[in-house]
């Protein structure tokens, strides 16, 4: 369990160290608006890629390579980014933290299910909670350590604890324990099987703009606020304590979801404040900035597992959940990936990030239309 805690500490601590960040890095590296988004961008692009290898992935590595080989690379992108002084190194670590979050994305969730059984759920809790509780921890520390020790320093201390993580994996993990072969016996299911099917692009789509809203605020609400006069800590601060609610709002969402057999309801209160927090980002940033905190946070932290859930409600058999896992997911990120590089684009064009949370704005009404459609009778339409 300390060794899973140890992994899911260090899965966003390379992305949620950026956005506090994000102006002194463009200031030193010249990088525009554009090209700083792709530091947020492209790890959550090969996240997705690799979550739709994801079989091919076990197959070839097997859990305990894999993860020890992703945790490595995070520890290595860290590291890295000591000695990047440009935009070019930067983003090539931005890579190389993809890959490395990807790996143990994909191969750890497996091992828990396998590993402790009855209390799976427990440890799938702690692993979730330890993610958000490490981007919560990089975010509002990024400004602080960059003040005493500059802004590279900042970026490549989250390499020391990657490599005690790895330390703690290899511990906790006896070479003899390879379950590679397994995932080669599994069942085999049609790769293509979830491409033609309407309900799983559906439920794709779904995710993949819902996590948008995460990457978008990870990547830009910091940069938002330090271009409206808050100090690099205070807005790494709104971001901490935003990504702490989202784990207490995953949270509740855990505890209360069995009571909804119709997952509509929830979805639609979810919707509705993150909504109002984007509202309150468009209309009064400064004056609304605690109730934006507290509904971004609730909305976002209990839309990210509430889409997995409608999604996995569709399909009964395991070999079958794990596939459309890695379809939702893997497009999903694919499509998520696409946020910070349009707010990018849209500060870069107008100056403002003002036009990135209305357009936020537009993909959550289509999700409120699109979650309507999700009714449990319809569930047998991904089996169409």
């Amino acid at each position: 369990m300390l060794a899973v805690l140890g992994l899911a500490l260090n899965l966003r601590p390379a992305l949620a160290v950026i956005g506090p960040l994000l102006d002194m890095i463009e200031a030193a590296t010249g990088l525009s608006h554009t090209q700083a988004s792709l530091l947020t961008t492209l790890p959550v692009f090969v996240m997705g890629l690799c979550a739709l290898g994801g079989m091919r992935i076990t197959h070839w590595l097997g859990e305990r390579n894999g993860v020890s080989l992703g945790i490595a690379l995070i520890a290595m992108a860290c590291a890295a980014r000591y000695d990047a002084d440009g935009g070019l190194q930067l983003l090539t670590t931005a890579i190389l933290a993809g890959i490395g979050i990807a790996l143990v994305q994909t191969l750890l969730p497996a091992f828990i299910q396998r590993r402790f059984v009855a209390n799976a759920a427990k440890v799938f809790g702690l692993y979730t909670t330890g993610i958000m509780a490490g981007s919560a921890i990089a975010a509002t520390s990024a400004a602080g350590l960059a003040q005493w020790w500059g802004w590279p320093a900042a970026l490549a201390i989250w390499a020391l604890p990657a490599v005690l993580a790895l330390a703690l994996w290899r511990l906790a993990t006896p070479p003899l324990v390879q379950h590679g072969a397994a995932a080669a016996s599994a069942p085999a299911i049609p790769q293509a099987a979830f491409w033609r099917n309407l309900r799983a692009w559906e439920l794709m789509v779904f995710f993949g703009i819902g996590t948008g809203a995460y990457t978008l605020v990870l990547a830009w609400l910091p940069p938002f606020y330090t271009s409206l006069g808050w100090t690099p800590a205070a807005a790494g601060l709104m971001l901490g304590g935003l990504t702490v609610i989202e784990v207490v709002a995953g949270l509740v969402v855990s505890a209360t979801i069995g009571r909804f057999i119709d997952r509509r309801g929830p979805l639609l209160l979810v919707l509705a404040m993150l909504m109002a927090g984007l509202m309150c980002l468009i209309i009064a940033p400064l004056s609304l900035a605690l109730p934006a905190c507290l509904l971004l946070g609730a909305g976002i932290g209990a839309l990210f597992p509430l889409s997995l859930i409608v999604a996995l409600d569709h399909v009964k058999e395991p070999a079958r959940v794990g596939r459309l896992a890695a379809f939702v997911q893997g497009g999903g990120y694919i499509i998520a990936s696409g946020m910070p590089l349009l707010a990018g684009l849209l500060r870069d064009r107008f100056a403002d990030l003002s036009h990135a949370w209305v357009a936020m704005l537009v993909g959550t009404l289509f999700l409120l239309a699109l979650c309507w459609r999700f009714s449990p009778a319809s569930y047998v339409r991904i089996d169409a």
